[in-house]
């Protein structure tokens, strides 16, 4: 293997372990946005909800008025009903009574769906108050876990880190530089084995003489299509290495 690949496939180890947190953060993260979506949206309902039940109480208040007006009139024309000898002036003012009667029968009509509707939006707003009261209750605890959780991996995310800062000081600063600019473009592994002369990376088959220039390990060899970088996936290549150690554990496990 090229020597100075030995310790960037450690600090790549380092950078997948950390690129997983990175992807579980984000992960729990998209869980409390979903949450706080949903205390935001019965907030906004109950908000349009009490402002729906502000403009029918207007409403109430301004057919209480009219009818309060419309019942004095009425009474008042009742008063001067007695005081009328013409038969043309009382024809008229019955009229008139009739027509004030049958408006403020109206408008109470109007006033009772009112209070109707008042009713139905007062109970659909302690409906969404209860829900929220409840969602918030029950989603308390999950956002405790998740705070947590995010907690833990910050923590480990700086473990990692320190390690990783360590490595890099002894990296060669031209490979590490390539290898970097690799990472930040794939997001994933650029420093992968061949095996049956086929990358790891893009599963696309070398030929010949790229293998055994990875097998002599005495410069880079990249992948012509996905530019990753090669070794080559041998114990004695790997020895000191992270993969070796993962490597020895895995077979330990089997037998």
């Amino acid at each position: 293997m090229y020597e100075a690949l030995k310790t960037i496939i450690d600090i790549q180890e380092l950078d997948m372990q950390m690129i997983q947190l990175m992807r579980l953060k984000k992960e729990r993260q998209k869980e409390l946005d979903t949450i706080k979506s949903v205390k935001e949206a019965l907030l906004q309902q109950a908000s349009v909800k009490e402002k729906e039940i502000l403009e029918i109480k207007k409403d109430i208040r301004l057919f209480e008025g009219e009818v309060s007006e419309l019942v004095a009139k009425f009474k008042k024309l009742e008063g001067q009903q007695s005081s009328i000898k013409k038969v043309e002036e009382f024809n008229a003012l019955s009229q008139e009574m009739s027509q004030c009667d049958r408006e403020r029968s109206a408008k109470e009509q109007r006033l009772s769906e009112f209070y109707d509707r008042l009713a139905g939006e007062e109970e659909l707003l302690k409906n969404l108050k209860e829900s929220l009261e409840a969602t918030s209750d029950n989603h308390k605890a999950i956002e405790n876990e998740i705070h947590k959780s995010i907690h833990s991996i910050n923590d480990e995310g700086r473990v990692l880190k320190t390690q990783r800062d360590k490595l890099v000081k002894t990296a060669d600063p031209e490979v590490f530089r390539i290898y970097e600019r690799l990472l930040n473009n794939k997001k994933d592994r650029v420093v992968v084995p061949i095996e049956n002369r086929c990358c790891t990376g893009c599963h696309i088959m070398l030929t010949a003489q790229d293998e055994n220039m990875v097998r002599k390990g005495e410069l880079l060899v990249f992948c012509e299509h996905c530019s990753r970088i090669h070794y080559w996936h041998e114990s004695e290549a790997l020895e000191g290495t992270t993969v070796a150690t993962k490597q020895r554990r895995r077979k330990a496990s089997k037998v």
